[in-house]
């Protein structure tokens, strides 16, 4: 999953609890009260962006494990993560990136749900070549009415 953007433009590499503490108090009041962009690496290191940054330019460009939305929740005195999806239409990692998310999460010590909160299933229209989303099961393109794969088919190598 590469894109073509300019290296060295990416989020804030995450690589521990205070640096992840760090960068959420430098949020604003507002920006806490949507999900942020995240990036897993091929490095499996977390990169946090706001949420209307684009994954692509979040890790630089590179290859990613896994990318989406991620919120915080404050509980006593830390934040630790109260959703994460895989929502990255750049990106379309498949529901199984969840284990790279969850090694990035374990490493900055923000506990994590079991699963992503809210997963998002992906294709690529055979047709069209399009990305779609599939929703409530109803796997036609959007754009052009084809029948989509029932299996997951959006990596370039697929």
């Amino acid at each position: 999953m590469k894109a073509a953007v300019r290296p060295g433009s990416g989020g804030c590499l995450i690589s521990s609890a205070a640096g992840c503490d760090a960068w959420i108090a430098e949020r604003s009041a507002a920006e806490l009260t949507e999900p942020f962009t995240f990036v897993v690496g091929t490095d499996n290191a977390l990169r946090l962006a706001p949420r209307r940054s684009e994954h692509a330019p979040c890790v630089g460009g590179e290859m990613v494990l896994s990318a989406g939305e991620i919120s915080f929740t404050r509980e006593a005195d830390r934040w630790t993560v109260g959703e994460v999806s895989n929502q990255s239409t750049g990106h379309c990692p498949y529901v199984t990136s969840w284990s790279a998310v969850a090694r990035a999460l374990d490493d900055v010590e923000r506990g994590q749900p079991s699963g992503f909160t809210h997963e998002v299933v992906f294709r690529r229209c055979p047709d069209c070549q399009v990305h779609n989303i599939v929703r409530e099961g109803d796997i036609v393109c959007v754009f052009c009415g084809s029948e989509l794969p029932e299996t997951w088919n959006v990596d370039p190598a697929v």
